[in-house]
């Protein structure tokens, strides 16, 4: 009703391209859902299963229609299907182009090979970058015939302690050593561009190197981008919690620079779940931007109406069919869902952890065999694993035939 009366308004002001919005929601209203798939559905719905918790939803993008829903819309923890919502949310907040950048500066004048002056290494959140990458700015500088630095060598970092577990993680969750260097905290920095320094014969003492904003009046001569489609694409592919950790810390940098950047990332991952896709049920829980913690609770139904605000949004859908695994192909759906029918027709995030109980979780989209686009979400919980991959695989099979 309220979406009609909204029509009517606009149409009333004369806007020529309601004609045709109003003709494609006709023509949506005229497609057909797949009944026999419905039925294969509703067959899995009702079929005896392992003990535990089970879910399922499928909804006809194309037609713009829900076929089947199976306790849809219970909360479960969600595993790393949660990658889904914060890939998607950072997307929304930094643009599908968006570049990190790490720059280095210089400020003085050069006496022969001495820069009688300062430089400085200003980073952003950049979740890749590791101690061997610190050569590419030392080449920099040895390029610019810098063998001596008679002021400070800045670091301006946003994060300078190491980060840190999260609530609720298991000890071994965190798996420090695949974080990017900045990541590890100013120490660890510090030591590296060091390190890379004095490996292309510039030579600077320990009490140089310091920690501050770049000093005013310096000048940038080198900038390092790396895409955030690099990042998205190891964490939905390949399932990494580091890179959507990193990417949580991006969220919130740019939401609240001054804040807490775990719990600013959090904060807006509930923001756009409840304003921009629609989702107000306080059973949907987030504490991470990994789904590591398993107090991260969402439904079956949810995970569909991210995938769904996905598929609206063109830029981030391209994001989408192009990172998630593909079934059969690539990824962690690889070995998953690996038949004929599915290879290559299911684009698809899992979500697995083992404890301290079976959880298992799998989302994404499908092409039918009637050219139909659908998203879909089953979730498992209390159940072993191994049981889990079955379902997953007879939603799949119900989906393709």
């Amino acid at each position: 009703m309220v979406a009609a009366l909204a029509a009517l308004i606009i149409a009333g002001c004369g806007h020529k391209e309601d004609k045709s919005n109003n003709n494609n929601i006709t023509k949506k209203s005229n497609i057909v859902i797949d009944q026999d798939m419905k039925q294969r559905l509703a067959e899995l719905a009702h079929a005896s299963k392992p003990r535990g918790a089970f879910g399922f939803y499928v909804f006809d993008l194309t037609a713009d229609k829900p076929v089947y829903g199976c306790m849809e819309n219970r909360a479960m923890s969600s595993a790393s299907c949660l990658k889904l919502l914060s890939g998607t949310a950072g997307l929304h907040l930094l643009g599908t182009n968006y570049k990190y950048t790490t720059s280095l500066y210089t400020k003085g004048k050069m006496d022969n090979d001495t820069l009688r002056g300062d430089i400085a290494l200003k980073a952003d959140v950049e979740p890749q970058l590791n101690a061997p990458d610190m050569k590419m700015f030392a080449e920099v500088l040895k390029w610019k015939k810098i063998k001596k630095i008679t002021g400070k060598v800045y670091l301006d970092l946003f994060i300078k302690e190491p980060v840190k577990s999260e609530t609720h993680w298991y000890p071994w969750d965190l798996s420090f050593s695949k974080y990017g260097i900045f990541f590890k905290g100013a120490d660890q920095v510090k030591k590296a561009f060091k390190m890379a320094l004095k490996e292309k014969g510039i030579q600077i003492d320990d009490n140089q190197i310091i920690l501050g904003k770049v000093p005013t009046g310096s000048h940038c001569v080198f900038r390092f981008y790396r895409t955030i489609e690099r990042v998205i694409k190891r964490m939905w592919k390949n399932s990494s919690n580091t890179q959507a950790t990193s990417l949580l810390y991006a969220i919130g940098h740019r939401v609240n620079p001054k804040g807490e950047p775990t719990k600013a990332g959090v904060m807006y991952l509930k923001k756009i779940l409840h304003e921009e896709i629609g989702i107000k049920d306080p059973a949907i829980v987030i504490h991470d931007g990994c789904g590591l913690c398993t107090h991260n609770h969402m439904s079956p139904k949810s995970l569909v109406l991210i995938l769904r605000y996905g598929y609206k949004h063109k830029d981030i859908y391209r994001l989408m069919k192009r990172y998630l695994s593909v079934a059969g192909v690539d990824g962690t759906a690889r070995g998953l869902l690996n038949t004929p029918e599915m290879k290559g027709r299911i684009w698809a995030k899992t979500g697995t952890l083992s404890h301290p109980y079976g959880i298992s979780s799998l989302a994404g989209f499908a092409q039918g065999k009637n050219g139909h686009m659908y998203a879909f979400a089953i979730m498992d919980n209390d159940m072993s694993v191994l049981d889990a991959h079955v379902l997953q695989k007879k939603l799949g099979q119900a989906l393709m035939k």
